[in-house]
């Protein structure tokens, strides 16, 4: 008996301390807002409201924020309120309030909005853009995306507009995400 107690004692379990690894896990906050092209043509008809882009463009925006954050804003704006687009040849200009974009947006927010981009936002200069979104941020929405369908039009019939020279206009406007603490 006591070779077996002897025997069993041989073969039981022999345990060191556990040691321990720290583990350290980042995911950073992150912002990205992509374009589905970057060029939209216009054929122009003097003195006409309705001057339709040639085609529609999708904005993506993409977001992981941290906690503390309230809003994601989404954005079109020009640098100027009353150049957004110049002629080459002649000079002549289109005032931001002349241009307009319906967006009919989708994803966390809701709809989108629509209008002349001729309000003070985020970015840009005084009277010269268009918030197309404001999403609340929850803690279920930390982690999100939301899509914008933008259509553009050039209003030609209002103030001097439908006294403009025959030219080539050429402009740059600008579409930006800003998340709010």
């Amino acid at each position: 008996m006591a070779m077996t107690f002897a025997a069993s004692m041989a073969s039981a379990q022999l345990n060191s301390g556990a040691q321990t690894i720290a583990l350290n896990a980042n995911l950073a906050e992150s912002l990205t807002l992509s374009l589905s092209a970057n060029s939209v043509n216009f054929t122009l008809s003097a003195g006409s409201a309705t001057n339709a882009g040639s085609a529609n463009i999708t904005a993506t925006t993409k977001w992981v924020l941290k906690p503390g954050r309230t809003a994601v804003g989404v954005y079109a704006y020009f640098a100027s309120s009353t150049a957004a687009l110049t002629g080459t040849a002649s000079g002549a200009t289109i005032p931001s309030s002349a241009f307009s974009i319906t967006d009919t947006g989708a994803g966390s927010g809701g709809a989108g909005t629509s209008g002349a981009l001729s309000n003070t936002v985020a970015f840009g200069v005084a009277n010269s853009g268009l918030r197309m979104a404001n999403v609340g941020i929850t803690g279920t929405n930390m982690n999100a995306s939301r899509t914008d369908q933008m259509a553009f039009n050039i209003d030609l019939s209002g103030g001097t507009l439908p006294q403009l020279p025959a030219d080539t206009f050429t402009g740059t406007l600008n579409i930006q995400a800003q998340a709010t603490p």
